[in-house]
């Protein structure tokens, strides 16, 4: 039996085409019994204020942000969690009343309990991170917290030092130097760019690698494999996309939506075998 729900929910971003948000938040209703709308609306980079404000002043209850307005959602809540508080950054939001919207950031929690799921994580792990970019500033305080050691990689190093200074007193975070690097290789890389490409391949040495280092890429669409398919070009045994972080981030999202964290693990299954991307743990 569905328990009625009559506020609306909606992830914002541009684009959100491509998002699996609305077929996951339906899985979650379906399994609760929290019947709600959820839908994705596509919005252009001058109207995110309006259309957002506008949203919540209509039955809107709470919002997903994506990119590239997560900096946008940060400035627009008037109280922040401790984690979005870290974060500067925000891809949740519950409103509270007409002028007051609480933002949470739940990419961090969302990428630890799928490193988690998959036994890819273990306390004290070494982490190279590929990228300095928003999405990586969402996921710091969760691997920091856990008690890993991080290294940035990343092509622009004046913006890798901005995220050591903002996130070294929370734990172990440098910036990628082989030359002064102390360990014989990296347990987790972890790929947090959109458009992984040669110019990284090259930058990271082999020697580096060992046969029992996982790697995890962010993204999950179609025609963004890039990462996944140089895992398999050189033999890696531990890889997989990203369909599990954007399912418990979502399921964090609806915890604080409604106090209930929904199970995961079949819709994990569903969305990686509808996009037949399957991580290689999960094949073998």
């Amino acid at each position: 039996m569905f328990k009625y729900q009559k506020y609306n929910y909606a992830l914002f971003g541009n684009p959100v085409h491509y998002s699996k948000s609305p077929v996951i938040h339906s899985l979650f209703a379906q399994q609760t019994g929290i019947l709600h709308s959820y839908t994705s609306i596509n919005v252009s980079l001058k109207d995110f204020y309006p259309i957002l404000y506008n949203f919540f002043q209509k039955n809107g209850k709470g919002a997903n942000i994506t990119v590239p307005f997560k900096q946008e959602a940060y400035a627009f809540c008037t109280e922040l969690t401790q984690r979005a508080k870290i974060a500067k950054s925000v891809n949740t939001i519950q409103k509270i009343d007409d002028k007051h919207f609480l933002g949470d950031n739940t990419d961090g929690i969302g990428l630890l309990s799928d490193l988690i799921r998959l036994d890819f994580i273990k306390k004290k792990y070494s982490i190279l991170i590929l990228g300095a970019g928003g999405a990586v500033k969402g996921i710091l305080f969760s691997l920091l917290s856990f008690g890993c050691s991080v290294f940035i990689l990343n092509r622009t190093i004046e913006n890798s030092k901005k995220i050591i200074i903002q996130f070294q007193k929370y734990g172990n975070i440098k910036i990628f130097d082989r030359s002064l690097l102390d360990i014989k290789h990296f347990d987790l890389i972890i790929n947090a760019t959109s458009n992984f490409n040669q110019e990284q391949v090259n930058a990271i040495s082999l020697s580096l690698i060992s046969p029992k280092t996982f790697f995890y890429d962010m993204n999950y669409q179609k025609n963004n494999v890039f990462f996944i398919d140089w895992c398999i070009k050189i033999g890696a045994n531990f890889f997989s996309n990203g369909i599990g972080m954007l399912v418990f981030q979502a399921a964090h999202s609806f915890l604080l939506w409604h106090k209930i964290l929904p199970e995961t693990d079949y819709i994990i299954q569903f969305l990686n075998k509808e996009k037949n991307i399957l991580s290689k743990q999960e094949r073998v």
